[in-house]
């Protein structure tokens, strides 16, 4: 797909290849669809009526998880992802940020930015404006040649929602300077918000089209859940899949039919067959089979080290105490710790709960913190404060702890391939824990729901973190993601384990405002 001449609003119209154009768009993120489903999704997209990929995001903390370390292949391939929107015949409308928002840790942002202790984010503090000329110089090098007139990439939208934080009246032209040049669309395509998608009827869109608005569907298809996190400060946030007329394993909700239908008025063709919906299995349950403690994980981990601040997943903590009595975080944990005497649970310390009273022993014993990010916000003026672990002192009988240990296990796939020293004793579990079972799928692998508490990995792939809280009950797990034959499935759980692993066809949401995940199933 190429033209002439690209995408313009010189009129109160938009013109594309020196055409009247309107933009019948919706979002999908790449990065939130199992990379096997990126074709389905598309053509239920183009099957809607809609013929432009619209507000595509681009997650700068996906592309970059390390400074200097690019990742732009497999499941974040941006090039393969456009290229085959185009081959469908869409349009796209791409954002590459730096800040995309889209409900996602930090608003997309690295969390290494905030090793600086320095660091303004969104601004022209210099520590910023460094990271993102270099991560921008790459990014625009892949974006390049999908621009009109060599590609189907028809606008850029560069940063967002930048007038409700606005803090320095310089950022916004630097943004713009180091983006592709042409052409450069500063705006959104609004069809609603995600809490208040029901209220978004047919006639409401319909009367949009009448005045002969363009439009954009926020969200077409969200994507999976178990990418989607993001936190205000005290606990776990979800998104519920938008609503939107895609579901999450892909489904043509009657949402999707009714948009089908107002769409197919606007175009003088017939709109292309709606794919079939992917099968879905509920596999038998499977048992428990083996486990490895915390405590023995932690051999398979790096050496000891000292680190302010853990990007994902839990930190351990641990140092020496020789008495008992009073510990008190003063709200210094970021976000939540489990805490142990000599590998004993003693009780839970977070923003809620500062004080805990320690049992009383003889001699040396070892005092361990188990510190779980809980994500940062993606919105507001608090992102240069979403600093992870534990930030100040913590104090035993008002004098602080000093001479800590620290373990990462950010649950990143490399972790989980260290299964040495499994044991097969499972009727007495060691807590916290990892918990292996193994799922035999006889036959094409099909998409299912797995339903149990912890945070679950398939054959090394992070699912995301049910808990027990709620109100999910269900983590989505994409066929692709399963192969004929043994699938390893591995659990961790801090303080309760099932025996086994159930699977349901369908799944089951509770309230839409309650959805609780881990930061660290960002990681692919």
């Amino acid at each position: 797909m190429s033209s002439m001449e690209g995408l313009r609003a010189n009129s109160s119209q938009f013109t594309l290849e020196r055409k009247p154009f309107r933009i019948l768009g919706g979002s999908i993120h790449y990065f939130r669809v199992p990379r096997a489903y990126w074709e389905d999704r598309l053509l239920k997209m183009k099957a809607c009526g809609l013929n432009t990929l619209t507000r595509k995001y681009v997650p700068w903390n996906l592309h970059e998880p390390e400074r200097g370390t690019f990742r732009f292949q497999d499941q974040l391939d941006l090039k393969a992802f456009v290229t085959l929107a185009a081959d469908m015949g869409l349009w796209v409308i791409l954002r590459p940020g730096p800040y995309i928002c889209a409900e996602w840790e930090l608003g997309g942002l690295p969390s290494w930015l905030l090793q600086d202790k320095g660091m303004q984010l969104r601004t022209t503090y210099p520590g910023f404006v460094n990271a993102v000329g270099l991560y921008f110089d790459k990014l625009v090098s892949i974006i390049k040649p999908l621009m009109v007139k060599g590609g189907p990439v028809i606008a850029v939208q560069v940063e967002n929602e930048y007038g409700s934080y606005a803090k320095d009246d310089k950022y916004m032209p630097f943004i713009k300077n180091v983006s592709p040049q042409k052409p450069l669309m500063v705006m959104e395509y609004w069809s609603g918000w995600f809490d208040v998608w029901e209220s978004i009827t047919t006639s409401v869109v319909s009367e949009i089209l009448e005045r002969g608005v363009s439009i954009n569907l926020y969200m077409f298809h969200g994507g999976q859940l178990w990418l989607h996190e993001w936190s205000d400060g005290l606990r776990y946030l979800q998104t519920p899949n938008y609503n939107a007329p895609l579901s999450e394993a892909g489904d043509c909700t009657p949402k999707y039919q009714l948009l089908r239908k107002l769409f197919s008025q606007y175009h003088p063709e017939p709109l292309p067959e709606v794919p079939s919906p992917q099968e879905r299995r509920a596999y038998d349950p499977v048992l428990i089979q083996q486990h490895l403690s915390l405590w023995d994980s932690l051999h398979f981990t790096d050496k000891p080290f000292r680190s302010d601040r853990p990007s994902y997943g839990y930190t351990l903590y641990e140092t020496t105490i020789t008495c008992g009595e009073t510990l008190n975080s003063g709200n210094n944990i970021r976000d939540r710790a489990l805490v142990f005497v000599d590998r004993r649970y003693v009780g839970t310390l977070d923003y809620k709960t500062q004080e805990l009273i320690l049992p009383k022993g003889q001699g040396e014993r070892t005092l361990s913190l188990l510190v779980e990010n809980c994500g940062r916000v993606n919105y507001g003026k608090a992102l240069d404060e979403q600093r992870k672990g534990i930030l100040g002192d913590i104090l035993l009988n008002h004098t602080p702890l000093r001479g800590f240990n620290i373990f990462c296990l950010d649950m990143k796939p490399g972790f989980m391939k260290s299964s040495g020293s499994w044991k097969s004793d499972i009727e007495v579990p060691s807590l916290p824990g990892f918990f292996l079972a193994r799922l035999h799928v006889d036959g094409p692998p099909k998409d299912t729901f797995i339903r149990l508490p912890g945070a679950v990995f398939v054959n090394g792939q992070n699912l995301g973190r049910h808990w027990f809280i709620g109100p999910q009950h269900f983590l989505y797990l994409p066929g692709p993601w399963l192969r004929r034959g043994e699938n390893q499935m591995i659990v961790f759980e801090e303080q309760k384990v099932d025996d086994k692993i159930l699977f349901a066809e369908n799944p089951e949401h509770g309230r839409t405002t309650d959805v609780y995940k881990l930061p660290f199933c960002t990681l692919l």
